[in-house]
C-alpha cells in the first residue's frame, strides 16, 4: 500500500476501507512527515499542515515554560506536538503540549514508548491556530477529559482567552489573564501569558 499523500488543501480527512492498525498509522505518519496526523474514534485520519511561524513561536514558549517547570518539579516528563497518544477510545491525538507522570510513563513497554503509546497524559495544552475552528477544538478538549486527562488548557491567542477543562466541571474561562496557574497533576506550574502572546 502506498501511503504517501499528494499535494492538496489541508486540513482534510481520510477514511480508508478499514481503519489503520497502530503500526500502519505510525508508518503513515513517517512517510508523510512533516504533516501532522491524528486519528479520530472512527478511524478517520485528520491531516494537518505544519503551523505558521507565529503559532510555532507561541507553542515553543509554552513547551519551554512547561519543560523548565517539569525539570524542577521532577514528577513527570513533557511532550511537544510531535508526540502522539493512543487513547482509550481508540483515537490517536497529538496535543500541542503534554505532561505525563513518571508512573504512567514507566507503565509503558519500551517499544510502546517509541511509538504512539497507549497512554493518556494527565495534562494537555492545545493552542488555537488561525485555521482551527473553535467549536472543533472545544469538542477535542472534552474528548481529552473523557479519555482521562485531569487538566486541559485551550489557549486562544486571537481572543486572548484560556479555557480550563477538568473532569465533572464546566470549562473555566479566563479573559486576558496575566498568567494561568496549574492545579492537580501540574500544581505549581505557572504560564505567564505575555511570554505566549506577547
Amino acid at each position: 500500500m502506498n501511503l504517501a499523500l499528494n499535494e492538496t488543501e489541508l486540513p482534510f480527512r481520510i477514511r480508508f476501507c478499514r481503519p489503520l492498525s497502530d503500526d500502519e498509522l505510525f508508518q503513515f505518519c513517517v512517510v508523510n512527515e512533516p504533516l501532522r496526523v491524528e486519528r479520530d474514534t472512527n478511524g478517520e485520519l485528520i491531516v494537518m499542515s505544519p503551523t505558521g511561524l507565529e503559532g510555532s513561536s507561541w507553542n515553543s514558549q509554552i513547551i519551554a515554560e512547561l519543560a523548565l517547570w517539569a525539570r524542577r518539579d521532577g514528577r513527570g516528563r513533557v511532550f511537544d506536538s510531535n508526540g502522539g497518544f493512543t487513547l482509550p477510545d481508540g483515537s490517536m491525538r497529538a496535543p500541542d503540549a503534554a505532561w505525563v507522570s513518571w508512573g504512567r510513563w514507566n507503565s509503558l513497554a519500551r517499544e510502546d514508548q517509541k511509538r504512539f503509546g497507549r497512554i493518556c497524559p494527565e495534562f494537555v495544552v492545545e493552542l488555537r491556530s488561525e485555521s482551527d475552528r473553535l467549536s472543533e477544538l472545544e469538542t477535542k478538549m472534552e474528548a481529552w477529559i473523557t479519555n482521562g486527562v485531569e487538566v486541559a488548557w485551550l489557549i486562544d491567542p486571537e481572543r486572548k482567552v484560556v479555557e480550563i477543562y477538568r473532569p465533572g466541571d464546566a470549562p473555566e474561562v479566563l479573559h486576558a489573564p496575566s498568567s494561568v496557574q496549574g492545579n492537580g497533576p501540574v500544581a505549581g506550574f505557572e504560564l505567564v501569558m505575555a511570554r505566549v502572546w506577547g
